[in-house]
């Protein structure tokens, strides 16, 4: 069996020089999708670059123009402790709260959940409609991109070699609008 690298960097810039390092790393930003892939076989990274412990990345914070930035790492529950949040996106935070179980979603990210590009991802369509934002790095640089172009087709994503997703941005939420999400 080969061997397999675990590295927990603290800083986006040391994720960078890891991934640059790591042809076949993959990043964790949760890992409900990633160990679920491994297990099965398919596939077999060369290293795990776990962004939990990037305190910059897990978290909610409130952009000057009065959106939200959600942090990669940051887990689906966390987005229902945030009272201004729900109160701004409830339809994002209630798709955010449709993956999985309980247990799933304590650990599970929206930014692995877009990331995975699943046809089926739950937040995916809430982000979309709400205009969020990615914003990415990598080796070239920090970039951002709308949600709807992250996904390129089931699995792939239009990120490329190096490059991950820091934080999703949602806009500040216009008066008078409403924001629902149900899941068919």
């Amino acid at each position: 069996m080969p061997s397999l690298a675990y590295h927990a960097p603290q800083s986006v810039q040391q994720s960078i020089a890891l991934l640059a390092g790591n042809p076949a790393a993959q990043v964790m930003s949760g890992g409900t999708d990633l160990l679920v892939q491994m297990r099965s076989g398919r596939i077999a990274p060369g290293a795990i670059i776990d962004l939990k412990r990037i305190a910059a990345m897990t978290g909610i914070r409130r952009l000057p123009d009065g959106g939200f930035a959600i942090g990669a790492a940051t887990p689906c529950t966390a987005l229902l402790a945030d009272a201004a949040l729900a109160a701004a996106w409830p339809g994002v935070v209630e798709a955010a709260n449709l993956i999985g179980s309980v247990q799933v979603r304590n650990r599970a990210t929206m930014a692995g959940n877009l990331c995975n590009a699943s046809p089926a991802a739950d937040s995916v369509p809430a982000l979309i409609a709400a205009g969020a934002t990615c914003l990415i790095a990598g080796p070239t640089g920090e970039r951002v991109v709308a949600v709807q172009d992250i996904p390129a087709s089931p699995g792939k994503t239009s990120l490329t070699a190096g490059e991950f997703l820091v934080e999703i941005h949602l806009p500040a939420a216009a008066s008078g609008t409403a924001d629902a999400y149900l899941r068919f």
